[in-house]
């Protein structure tokens, strides 16, 4: 998909194995128009991006057995390899104090948690509409809501 265009029917996959994360991001994004879909460990990632190949993939930094950011860079070495299509990735961090972590891994977009359904729409619509994504956070305090408001 060219980047600047948005998908008609976006699928987007979460990795997550916190029910509360699952139940904020259905109630942000999943609509008529998008189906979510959930995988509970990030080593099952690379195989859901095969069978579903999602528009957006949104991956919790404390899903067990594979953290979130061995998980992106597991996305980026199978994209580089050609297993998988490139996809958009969106890590939900616990900490502003994370955000280089989540530079590094490659990821397209990040958000601090906790979290809120008008940032996760923003971020979501962002990127897939093929754009990168960065909380506005506050790295002095680590808050989001410091600059939620701001546009």
């Amino acid at each position: 998909m060219p980047a600047g265009t948005v998908c008609a029917v976006p699928t987007i996959l979460l990795a997550t194995d916190a029910d509360w994360i699952l139940e904020e991001v259905d109630a942000a994004l999943a609509d008529a128009s998008t189906n979510v879909y959930r995988v509970r460990a990030g080593i099952d990632v690379l195989q859901a991006i095969t069978q579903l190949t999602p528009d957006l993939v949104i991956i919790d930094e404390q899903i067990g057995n594979m953290g979130g950011i061995a998980t992106c860079m597991a996305i980026r070495n199978a994209e580089g390899m050609d297993a998988i299509p490139i996809t958009a990735v969106l890590v939900l961090l616990d900490r502003a104090h994370d955000v280089f972590q989540v530079q590094r891994c490659d990821a397209d977009g990040y958000l601090v948690k906790p979290l809120d359904s008008l940032r996760l729409r923003k971020a979501a619509d962002a990127l897939l509409a093929g754009e990168a994504y960065a909380d506005p956070i506050s790295l002095a305090s680590g808050d989001a809501a410091d600059l939620a408001f701001q546009a």
